[in-house]
This record gives C-alpha cells, structure tokens and sequence, in this order.
C-alpha cells in the first residue's frame, strides 16, 4: 500500500535517493552535441508533456546539431517534488515543475495560494505572473534553484476538487475528508480552511492511492484527471471552484545554460517566447475539453455561482496576513500581487 508521502519528505531526501535514477554524466567531446535530459512527472498524454516535447524538438533541430534532447516522462527521473533539488546538484538539465512543487526551497512560489487568487480569471493571474510579481519570483528561483528561467509561465489550469465517494456541491461537503495535494504548504492550508485533512503524494502514485484509499478526495485539474483516466480509480464527483490556478515553470540547470554560447541561449529563450502563447491556448482547450470527457465517464460537476466564489473569497482573505506569514511569502510580493490584481478583496 502507498505511504503518505509529504513535502518535506521529499525535499530533504537523500543526496543518494536523488542520483538514483540520474543517468551518469560522462565526459563529452568537442564535437559531441551538449545532452539536454528533461525530467516530467505526468505521463505522455498530458499537455505539459505534448508542450515540452514540441518545445525539445523545436530547439534540437535549430541548434544544428550542437543540442541533443531527451525527455523523460512519467517521472522516470524525479517526481516533480524532487525535481528543483535534482536542477540544484546538476543531475537534470531542464525541468518544468509547478510552482507549489518548489515552495520548500522557493517559499515565495506559493503565492498562488494567497486567498486572493481564489476564485480568479485566467487574465487576472496572467498580470501577476507576467508583470513584477513573476519576474521577482523568477529571480528568486534562478539563485536558489541554480537555473535559468527560460520565460513565461506555462498554464495548467484552475485547481478544484474531485471525490470518489462523497458527493460534493460546495466547500462545506470537503469538511473531515482526507484530500490530496501536489505539494506545498498552501494547497495545505486550504484543506484545512475547509476542515479537511491534507496528504501530499506524488502524481505517479495517485491512482493507486485513490483505489486504495489512502486519501478520500484530490485537489488537481480537470486535465490531469483526464489524462490520467481518474475514473477507473474510483472519482465520481467534481466541485469546480476555482481554488487557484496552477502553472508550471519552464527552467533550465545553471550548469547546461552555462555550456550554451550565446547565440545558442537566444534560440532558446526565443523559441520558448514564440511557442509560449499557443501552449497556453492548447491547455485551456484541454481543461474544457478534459471536463466533457469527464462528465462522459460519469463524474458529477457542481459550478458555485459567482456571489458564492466571492463570499468565499472574502472568508479566506480574511486569513491572508496569517496564510502569507505561515507560508513565508515575502511582505514585497504580497504588494505586488495585491497591486497587479488591483483588488483587496
């Protein structure tokens, strides 16, 4: 049976688990191309993989030979809540973890559980994290995670709950279920500003875990669950709510940037800058249609109404201060969340 996995688990995790799975770095020719090996912990039909494979391809053939790809899927390399420790030691050349996965090294990554979020547009979010919110956030991840940031943000989608026994049409019906998050301190306290009980496990080991019932309930997307045919592991009920919105951040190990020329950092960064726009749009088409495949497969969606997502809003943001000081966001970047949304409630 599957453990409880938590964050902090995974974030002091031995030096020894960590290389285990990492290839060995062998010495390299001159003329032997630079190997880019990218780590992902959902599996081939998820969107952030068809994103990152099309991006891989994309900068393999414009690099002319001089950088060869290889992505790594399913967690073949690191979960994801491992992944920033393993861009650290040098073990993996890219990575594109979400935020929350980060937030033990990079506390600042947690803002999007800021009670301000909840609740929020697609547009809204985008002002956070393509204004001076994001590029602070970027700056924060490059020094502590030994990276280069190699721009916008790819979206994943709006945060909800899914449940496998208990129906549920509002957030009072979470109230004593056990509910798995993807990490972080935030998506923790939202399951216990509910009255829920959170547990973290990594993706790969979810559907085991669901059927098992090591946890009652999960907090993700409608295109994760889609993906990975959550159905058969037992979700019947779907409250779409909006909890928060979830992206992933596309990076590269300081120790491969370094090896690039700089005309070789252009392409990359450009490439990822003009295929960037089309990989948001293609994840939002997904989560809508991921929620019509769901609802093909019997599961049952309740939508709160927009005074109910407020009134919501408005109990959590009472919390804000507390939340911010719990989850070590930075006085700064709560000024410049709250500034760019352009509301204080």
């Amino acid at each position: 049976m599957t453990s409880r996995i938590s964050r902090r688990t995974f974030i002091t995790a031995s030096i020894a688990t960590l290389a285990a799975p990492a290839l060995p770095r062998m010495a390299r020719a001159a003329d032997e191309p630079l190997l880019l090996r990218c780590s992902l912990d959902t599996a081939p039909s998820h969107l952030r993989n068809v994103s990152i494979k099309d991006y891989l391809g994309k900068v393999e053939a414009a690099s002319g030979g001089k950088i060869k790809t290889k992505l790594y899927e399913s967690g073949q390399l690191f979960p994801d809540l491992q992944v920033g420790k393993a861009l650290i030691q040098g073990q993996v050349e890219m990575a594109c973890p979400g935020s929350w996965t980060i937030t033990g090294i990079v506390p600042d990554a947690d803002m999007f559980q800021l009670p301000v979020f909840y609740g929020r547009t697609v547009e809204e979010v985008h002002r956070v994290t393509d204004g001076k919110a994001g590029a602070l956030l970027d700056k924060e991840m490059e020094q502590k995670l030994s990276s280069h940031v190699l721009g916008p943000w790819l979206d994943l989608g709006f945060n909800n709950w899914y449940s496998a026994h208990k129906p549920i049409t509002s957030l009072v019906d979470l109230k004593g279920m056990k509910i798995r998050n993807s990490g972080g301190a935030g998506q923790a306290w939202r399951a216990r500003f509910v009255g829920a009980i959170p547990n973290t496990t990594a993706w790969p080991q979810v559907p085991l875990s669901l059927s098992q019932g090591v946890f009652d309930a999960l907090a993700s997307t409608n295109e994760s669950l889609a993906s990975a045919q959550l159905w058969d592991a037992g979700v019947k009920y779907a409250l779409e709510d909006h909890s928060f919105f979830g992206m992933y951040v596309p990076m590269v190990s300081a120790a491969f940037w370094q090896q690039l020329t700089p005309p070789l950092q252009k392409m990359m960064i450009d490439i990822w800058a003009q295929n960037i726009p089309t990989y948001r749009a293609t994840m939002a088409a997904a989560q809508s249609k991921a929620r019509i495949t769901l609802e093909s497969h019997n599961i049952k969606f309740s939508d709160p109404t927009p005074e109910q997502t407020v009134s919501a809003r408005q109990s959590m943001m009472k919390e804000q201060d507390k939340v911010a000081k719990e989850l070590k966001i930075s006085p700064e970047m709560v000024t410049l969340v709250m500034t760019a949304i352009g509301a204080s409630s």
